[in-house]
């Protein structure tokens, strides 16, 4: 095999190994892969060209750039004398990890605090309603106790979210320099 050869199988393989990286932060491979596609061109791509380089349609390759756009992995970019969009990505792996990870966490605490809401509006109705049996009544106040105990956990990890989005984590966890 040539050394081109050989470079291009280097090149396939770190685009699947990012792909299966972003499996363990939520995200699926299709993301990971034209992340690694664009990331490893060193420069912004069109959906023409990543529909090349990936083998989908331009409709799916769309969708797939406005996912990463939504989990700020990528953003479109202007380059002048160029009329289509182009995107490039994040090239530092800390900014990437926080808006990967805290993506996914608003998701599951706005989705979970839709939830709870739900809950203590049917459990007020029944509260609310006609006459219901004591231990009834105990079992509802339990599990208003444990939706405020849930609402304040999800409350908890959204400052979370905020504290690595801010970049203060860098002050207690520094990243390392080379």
């Amino acid at each position: 095999m040539t050394r081109w050869g050989i470079g291009l199988v280097k090149l396939k393989n770190s685009i699947e190994k990012m792909a299966d990286s972003m499996r363990a932060y939520g995200i699926s491979p299709t993301v990971g892969r034209v992340l690694g596609i664009i990331y490893m061109n060193h420069k912004p791509m069109t959906l023409d060209e990543l529909s090349e380089a990936t083998g989908m349609s331009k409709t799916r390759m769309s969708q797939v750039v406005r996912e990463m756009v939504d989990i700020n992995i990528a953003e479109k970019v202007f380059e002048k004398g160029v009329r289509k969009d182009l995107y490039d990505v994040a090239t530092d792996y800390y900014d990437m990890f926080i808006s990967i990870f805290t993506s996914n966490w608003r998701k599951t605490i706005n989705r979970n605090k839709m939830f709870g809401k739900k809950w203590v509006r049917e459990l007020m109705l029944i509260k609310e309603s006609e006459d219901i049996p004591h231990d009834m009544e105990n079992k509802i106040q339990e599990l208003l106790q444990e939706i405020k105990v849930r609402a304040n956990y999800y409350e908890w990890l959204s400052r979370l979210a905020d504290f690595f989005e801010s970049g203060e984590i860098f002050e207690h966890v520094p990243k390392r320099k080379l």
